[in-house]
C-alpha cells in the first residue's frame, strides 16, 4: 500500500527499520502498532528518531494542560486540512476534557475564536495564538500578551512549541499524502 503521493508504507513488522528505533516508537504507541505516519518516517531512521523524541516530549513531558495542547492540534488540523492529524488527536482532545461540540466548532476557527459559550478565555487565547502562528506566522503583540496573562512563561513556550511542531506534522502528512489507518 502506498501514500497518495506514491511512497510505500513500510510493513508494520520489525523489518520497518532498526529494531531499537522501531521498539521505541512502538512503546509510545497505543497497542504497540506502528501508525502509517511511523511507517513513512522509518524510510529515514534519523528523521524518525528525532521525530519520535520531539513529539514524545510534546505529548508526554510538558506542563502545558493536555486539553490546550490537543485543542491547538485540532485547530491546526482543521486549518491545514490535515484530516490524518485531526482524526488521531480528536480522541485525545475528548479524553482531556474537550467536547464534540468544541471539536465541531473548529471547522470555522475564526468564529470559534470569539465563542465564549463554547471556549473559556484560556482556550480562546490558545486558539488565537494557533490561528496567528498557522495563518499569519507573525503573532500580534496583543495576542501574545493575552496568552501570557493566562499562562506562565513555561507554558507559553510549550504551547508555541507544540503549535510549531504540529504545523510541521500537518504539512508533512498532507504533502506526503498519509492516509488514515
Amino acid at each position: 500500500m502506498n501514500t497518495t503521493s506514491g511512497i510505500p508504507y513500510l510493513p508494520d513488522k520489525d523489518l520497518a527499520g532498526p529494531a531499537e528505533l522501531v521498539n521505541t516508537i512502538r512503546a509510545r504507541r497505543t497497542g504497540g502498532k506502528l501508525l502509517n505516519l511511523d511507517r513513512i518516517l522509518l524510510h529515514s531512521p534519523s528523521l524518525a528518531r528525532g521525530w519520535n523524541f520531539m513529539f514524545g516530549a510534546i505529548r508526554n513531558e510538558l506542563s502545558l494542560p493536555p486539553k490546550l495542547r490537543e485543542l491547538a492540534i485540532l485547530a491546526i488540523g482543521a486549518l491545514n486540512k490535515a484530516d490524518y492529524e485531526y482524526a488521531h488527536h480528536e480522541p485525545d482532545f475528548l479524553k482531556a476534557g474537550g467536547t464534540r461540540e468544541q471539536s465541531r466548532a473548529l471547522a470555522d476557527l475564526p468564529a470559534a475564536l470569539d465563542d465564549a459559550t463554547l471556549f473559556d478565555e484560556a482556550e480562546r487565547a490558545a486558539l488565537a495564538l494557533t490561528y496567528e502562528m498557522t495563518r499569519k506566522i507573525a503573532v500580534a503583540d496583543a495576542t501574545m500578551k493575552r496568552v501570557r496573562a493566562i499562562l506562565p512563561d513555561r507554558q507559553v513556550v510549550e504551547l508555541a512549541g507544540a503549535i510549531a511542531g504540529y504545523n510541521m506534522v500537518s504539512r508533512f502528512v498532507v504533502a506526503i499524502g498519509i492516509e488514515l489507518e
